[in-house]
């Protein structure tokens, strides 16, 4: 069969990742781009993908299957409505806006036009992962008391991009919402959260929160997000139980990127068979939701002034 023709809207940092992660794909293939910006449609031109400067003109030119959306999260609500108005499937970049009540929003768009939403948690494609949450899912690990979350960048990102994310619970905490949700099965509760270092003036940010929550089924979850960590972007996770403990290291700085790439085209090759039809094996609008109400919870706990 043909690869399912992707269209990919923005082709920013993200954007260039997604990219990176399909080129060796056979089931998936990007054809279209959509980004406003010159120098960055001319960065990502490639022979037998068109470039757009704008969504309308990405859409109007058709012979699209579906569309990754990896715009400013700020923007995901007005582009997913403005997708699902030409009935074409969407797999948005997380976390799907950046409130509760936006992801619903977009949730209800789609559903009104009749067109599959898949959010981008990666995190559901690593092997690792999967494993953790099947063995957790079959009882392997006993009563589950705590799980952990790590999530450390080597350095902030840019001013620019901070200003515009929603801070460090929205942008980064979000994928441990998720994650820890779907390896437990179990809903996030109340939490409290202690918070670090200011971001830049004028930017509603802090450079790292340590949360602890409480879990539905009387388990509880730790998750730790921090941007200053020179050894390199690092993530892994840790169940303890009654039955025994593991550890998954997800992002080994010693391996860069290569475990988010095979991830991320595992999940657009996931997210072309949903919308052929198939049940969504990545995370849903509902997902989206729930994390970012986890994240709002974490905004709310952040004292206005944080010691730099």
């Amino acid at each position: 069969m043909p690869p399912f023709r992707l269209g990919l809207i923005g082709a920013g940092r993200m954007g260039r990742t997604h990219l990176r992660a399909l080129a060796g794909s056979e089931a998936v293939a990007v054809t279209a781009i959509a980004e406003m910006s010159a120098e960055a449609r001319a960065a990502v031109s490639a022979p037998g993908t068109r470039t757009h400067a704008s969504v309308a003109a990405m859409l109007a030119a058709g012979a699209l299957d579906g569309v990754l959306i990896a715009a400013p999260t700020d923007q995901h609500g007005a582009i997913i409505t403005e997708v699902a108005a030409h009935g074409l499937p969407v797999l948005c970049e997380k976390p799907c806006g950046l409130t509760a009540e936006a992801a619903r929003a977009s949730a209800r768009t789609a559903a009104a036009a009749g067109v599959p939403l898949q959010v981008a948690y990666w995190r559901r494609f690593v092997p690792g992962l999967r494993r953790l949450h099947e063995r957790i899912a079959a009882g392997e690990f006993g009563v589950i008391h705590l799980v952990t979350c790590y999530q450390w960048d080597e350095r902030p990102p840019p001013a620019s991009f901070r200003a515009h994310s929603g801070g460090i619970a929205i942008d980064m905490g979000v994928h441990e919402f998720d994650q820890v949700r779907w390896l437990t099965g179990q809903d996030i509760g109340d939490l409290a959260v202690v918070a670090s270092g200011r971001a830049p003036d004028g930017i509603a940010d802090v450079d790292g929160a340590q949360v602890i929550a409480a879990l539905s089924d009387g388990g509880c979850a730790f998750i730790s997000l921090g941007r200053h960590y020179p050894a390199g972007d690092a993530v892994w996770a840790e169940v303890f139980g009654s039955g025994g403990s593991e550890r998954c290291d997800v992002i080994d700085p010693a391996e860069g990127e290569r475990a988010q790439l095979e991830a991320l085209r595992r999940q657009a090759e996931s997210f072309a068979e949903f919308a052929a039809g198939a049940a969504c094996a990545g995370a849903t609008a509902e997902d989206a939701v729930a994390a970012l109400a986890a994240a709002e919870q974490v905004t709310a706990g952040i004292p206005a002034a944080v010691p730099s």
